[in-house]
Formats: C-alpha cells, sequence, structure tokens
C-alpha cells in the first residue's frame, strides 16, 4: 500500500496511532476515518480531490493499519477519544470532519461531544445502531475460527455492487489485500464498538453542519439508516449515491468527492 511510506506515529491515549498528512500545511484541516477492515489507503482515489486546499489527515484507529493494538473490546467512544486525542497531539484545534461506516460512527461522537471542534461532519455510509447482535457473533466466530480469510469475501460482496465487483478487478484486488492485512483481534475489538453501538438519542445534540450520504445499493448501513441520521442531526443534507453499495467512496469516486467537496467547500466558504 502506497501510504505506508509517508506514515508517521504519535502515541494517543496509551496507543500508537499511524497517520499522515497531504495537502497545504496552512491549510483547513480535515480529519477522515476508515471503515472497518481498512487503513488510510481507502481514500487513495479522494485525498487529491480534497488536497488542494485541505490539509487532509489520515490515521488508522487502535486495531488497524499501522496503528497499534490494545485488549478489546473498545467502544465508538474511545474511538472518538483517540481521534480527539490524535488532534490535540498534533496541536490542532479545529477540523472538519469525514468518516465511512465506523468512521461515521466516530463522527457521530465527534459531533456531539466536542462541538467546538468539529467545522463540519460528513458522515458516509454510516448509521446510528447495527443490529442484530447475532450478526456480529457470527462473523466473530468466523474470525475466531478462519481468520479474516474467511471473512474477505462476504464483506466484498457488502462492500461493492456486483457490477463493480466484476468491471473493477484491480480495484477489488486492492481492497482485498487491504482486508487481509487487518489484524483479528483489532478487527473483532473495532466490531464490537459497532455491535455496542446506540447513538440515535446522541444525534440530538449535533450543531456543525452535515452531509449524509449514503450509498443506493448499500446493504450494511442502508439508506433507511441514513434517513435516520438525516432526520436526527438538525440543518443536516442527504444525498445518495445512485449505483453505489458500501465503499462508495470507492466505487462512485467522482460522484462522491465532488459531493464532499462541493458540501466542506460550502462550510469552510462561510467561516
Amino acid at each position: 500500500m502506497t501510504q505506508m511510506q509517508d506514515q508517521k506515529m504519535i502515541k494517543v491515549n496509551g496507543v500508537d496511532l499511524a497517520y499522515r498528512f497531504d495537502g497545504p500545511k496552512d491549510g483547513p484541516v480535515l480529519l477522515v476515518a476508515n471503515s472497518l477492515m481498512a487503513d488510510s489507503s481507502m481514500w487513495d482515489g479522494n485525498v487529491p480531490a480534497l488536497a488542494d486546499r485541505y490539509r487532509v489527515l489520515r490515521y488508522d484507529k487502535r486495531g488497524h493499519g499501522g496503528s497499534g493494538l490494545s485488549a478489546g473490546p473498545y467502544s465508538i467512544a474511545q474511538l472518538a477519544d483517540d481521534a480527539i486525542g490524535l488532534l490535540d497531539a498534533l496541536g490542532i484545534q479545529k477540523a472538519h470532519f469525514m468518516g465511512l461506516s465506523i468512521g461515521g460512527m466516530i463522527g457521530q461522537q465527534l459531533g456531539a461531544r466536542f462541538p467546538d471542534r468539529i467545522l463540519s461532519l460528513s458522515l458516509c455510509n454510516s448509521a446510528s445502531e447495527m443490529p442484530p447482535r447475532s450478526l456480529w457473533e457470527e462473523r466473530f466466530e468466523i474470525a475466531r475460527s478462519q481468520g479474516i480469510a474467511g471473512l474477505v469475501d462476504g464483506t466484498i460482496k457488502r462492500w461493492f455492487t456486483a457490477p463493480f465487483i466484476e468491471r473493477a478487478p484491480q480495484e477489488i484486488e486492492k481492497v482485498r489485500q487491504m482486508i487481509l492485512g487487518t489484524n483479528v483481534d483489532g478487527y473483532m475489538a473495532c466490531g464490537s464498538a459497532v455491535r455496542d453501538m446506540a447513538q440515535s438519542t446522541m444525534l440530538l445534540k449535533i450543531k456543525a453542519p452535515t452531509l449524509v450520504l449514503s450509498g443506493r445499493d448499500d446493504p450494511a448501513c442502508t439508506v433507511d439508516q441514513g434517513i435516520v441520521l438525516h432526520r436526527l442531526i438538525d440543518h443536516s443534507k442527504m444525498v445518495i449515491l445512485e449505483e453505489a453499495a458500501h465503499l462508495s467512496n470507492i466505487e462512485q469516486p467522482a460522484a462522491f468527492n465532488k459531493t464532499v467537496r462541493q458540501f466542506v467547500d460550502s462550510v469552510q466558504d462561510t467561516l
């Protein structure tokens, strides 16, 4: 993965977090949070559309990518504390935020709990609750018995539509390798945070301008779950990307990049 060369490490809440910057040193910061079973290379097709104006800060959450592992299970609140801790450690007072899936769940916590730190929220392919519990227990059992390899095919089928899987074998292979590089214990610790999450009432506290972005064909965080975010977050804007499943940033990069860029620009231009 290309991102490893430019990553740095910093100690946050007792764990080494891997991070990297792209874009102008004096640009407004855009903090970016990855999905489960992903590292910051998942944004390789998106960062160039943002880094001409924004100082894009990518990082790997604990248990993933180049970051360290601590004993699980984790909570979304703990992962959000890590994100704020990263900003603190890097001396960043305020940032725009973009997160996908669990990254968006972390963003919900940031918007609700740290309103003075967040300039805008882009919550992509995310949800505020993730039932049923049994689904996660099945996945964890596979992870324990077969490793991440036992989960990779099912994950790719949730993350992308069938036509994309067929037409973009190189992208799919890159994603496959990224998933296979995930630490089993890190996956289960972060997966437990998603399993145990109940954040709908927390959404009422979010005051930052918010974009809710959903993929029309996302089976993991559905359009209906996106609508819940949109309804409960004051003054939020919702966009549904057509012909996109869970990793809409990879499946529909042009539409994704345009949507997020226009939204973040619209907020930044009023500051």
